[in-house]
């Protein structure tokens, strides 16, 4: 028997030189492959799904379980203001007897006379939409929402970590250390304000790197095309066109409705936008580059900057559109005058209120057992206890010699922490070596979130203010995590060696995570059990 030739044309393919070979092998190839993507889209999902679920299960787990107002910490005001809030549109006095009152259920004991309070409304709105929900009679009313945005903010991370190192395992591997972290599950499990402020946060380091991604090649393209010959162009284009950093505008002006803090953030992430499109003009090859660079920067103002403000504005619509408020009407009896004179009463009231605000948050040095300054915050000196309860007879099954504990404490995963601080050190000199954007990106968010308060060592401010610092720590640790594990073009040894370093790193970091999850989730514990946790004398 003869076969015919192959036509080698546009019209028929050409046959495999092995027909009864060839396409068998690349079947299975194709096949394999398939299961392959296949494997990885599930893997994608599957795996950051996962680490979310846990976050939600080690914070929403017996979230009531300390029935208190935590009244050595914020929690005690941020809760009863928020519930006023709910009720009157503005903060409310209480009665001394206030929180016995609120903890056995008469939550309407407060008066109508104003509160003076020292922090933006939006984070305790956050706190009242939970009770208005599910009630202010537990703590599942009024923690709620603060427990959900904690688990959000691991997803956000992982967002952000994906697209810093291009690998679903290492965004997973920053998620994990998140959702099993201490201080995260700590302060996610009580009604404070400094969740949500980490939450904006996030959310606004992941619109301004999605801008990033998208506005560095609208440069060099554009650029690009307008080189005549040889010559650069003098100047390169002005971008209106960037919605992400309009959403980065109201992520940040919801971060500092929370805390003022937020807006540190939103300055410092202003002058980092301008400091990057001014090195992508530079790269493009534009002539006049750092002029170029302020042009634009006006723009970024513009689309940046109002939006913030206007959002932040939002928040005090309670305060505005109701008489009560503390301070709502101290510009009636001598308004502005001259250039000002045109600014509505209840804003030039808002002013007035905002600098007895500032004044009074200024002024707060009063000692507090628990304090620590900001230079302490890297070696975990004086981690803060929230809550503490002992019972010497035992309770909920716990039976001790010595008594049982429910405990609160906000310490990090003491591992994951000093490894952290020292990925910081690590990331710092990568930086320098390789002038990696990346690495000029994490430790952005290090600079804003923690240098600022170094600024005031004689202020009262605590070890928990580093819950914000935690996921920018976290993702130097992952970069250094992953440099531990090894490029893929590395020969096998070097992988398998570094591979399981990063493996045991994380079996050991999973080890205390459940060591300190009772003491971070009020459990009840027997006392000698918590005393194991008090590994230095300051710990305690």
């Amino acid at each position: 028997m003869t076969h015919a030739a192959p036509r080698l044309d546009d019209s028929t393919p050409a046959e495999p030189l092995l027909p009864a070979v060839r396409p068998s092998l690349y079947e299975r190839f194709s096949d394999r492959l398939a299961r392959d993507v296949s494997a990885r889209r599930l893997y994608a999902w599957l795996g950051p799904a996962l680490v979310v679920l846990l976050a939600a299960v080690l914070r929403l787990w017996n979230l009531a379980a300390a029935h208190d107002l935590m009244n050595q910490f914020d929690e005690t005001y941020y809760v009863k203001d928020a519930w006023t809030l709910s009720q009157l549109g503005y903060e409310a006095s209480w009665p001394s007897e206030g929180n016995a009152s609120f903890l056995a259920g008469d939550v309407d004991v407060f008066s109508q006379s104003a509160a003076f309070v020292i922090h933006p409304p939006l984070g305790k709105w956050i706190i009242a939409l939970g009770m208005m929900v599910l009630g202010p009679e537990s703590g599942w009313g009024w923690r709620i929402t603060t427990a959900l945005l904690g688990t959000a903010a691991v997803l956000v991370l992982m967002l952000i970590a994906r697209r810093l190192t291009g690998s679903t395992t290492f965004a997973v591997v920053a998620g994990l250390l998140m959702a099993v972290d201490g201080m995260a599950i700590a302060m996610s499990r009580v009604a404070l304000l400094d969740t949500p402020l980490t939450f904006f946060v996030l959310l606004g380091f992941l619109f301004v790197l999605l801008d990033r991604e998208r506005t560095m090649t609208r440069i060099a393209t554009t650029v690009a095309a307008r080189y005549d010959g040889d010559e650069p162009p003098a100047w390169g284009p002005i971008l209106w066109n960037r919605p992400w950093i309009l959403a980065a505008g109201v992520a940040l002006g919801a971060a500092s409705a929370v805390k003022w803090s937020g807006a540190w953030v939103l300055a410092g992430l202003g002058i980092y936008l301008v400091v990057t499109d001014a090195l992508a003009r530079r790269r493009a090859g534009v002539l006049f580059w750092p002029t170029d660079a302020i042009r634009q920067g006006v723009a970024t103002f513009v689309l940046l900057v109002p939006v913030a403000v206007g959002v932040y504005l939002a928040s005090w619509t309670g305060w505005l559109v109701t008489d009560g408020g503390y301070d709502r009407h101290a510009a009636d009896a001598a308004p502005a005058t001259g250039l000002f004179s045109w600014v509505p009463l209840p804003l030039q009231s808002l002013w007035i209120y905002h600098t007895t605000m500032l004044n009074s948050a200024s002024s707060i040095t009063s000692g507090h057992t628990y304090a620590s300054p900001a230079w302490q915050w890297p070696l975990l000196i004086r981690p803060t206890g929230m809550y503490y309860h002992h019972d010497a007879l035992g309770v909920d099954g716990c039976t001790a010699v010595n008594g049982c504990s429910s405990v609160i404490s906000s310490i990090p995963n003491p591992l994951v922490w000093y490894a952290g601080v020292a990925a910081v050190l690590y990331l710092a000199y990568r930086f320098v070596v390789a002038r990696d954007w990346r690495y000029a990106f994490v430790l952005t968010g290090i600079g804003l979130t923690y240098v600022p308060w170094l600024f005031f060592p004689e202020r009262t401010i605590f070890q928990f203010y580093t819950v914000l610092v935690l996921p920018f720590v976290l993702l130097a640790l992952t970069f250094a995590l992953r440099d531990i594990a090894g490029p893929r073009h590395a020969e096998a040894y070097r992988r398998h060696t570094g591979q399981r370093l990063v493996w045991v790193f994380l079996g050991v970091a999973l080890a205390l995570a459940a060591f300190w999850y009772p003491v971070i989730s009020a459990m009840p514990v027997p006392y000698d059990f918590w005393r194991l946790h008090n590994w230095l004398p300051t710990w305690v």
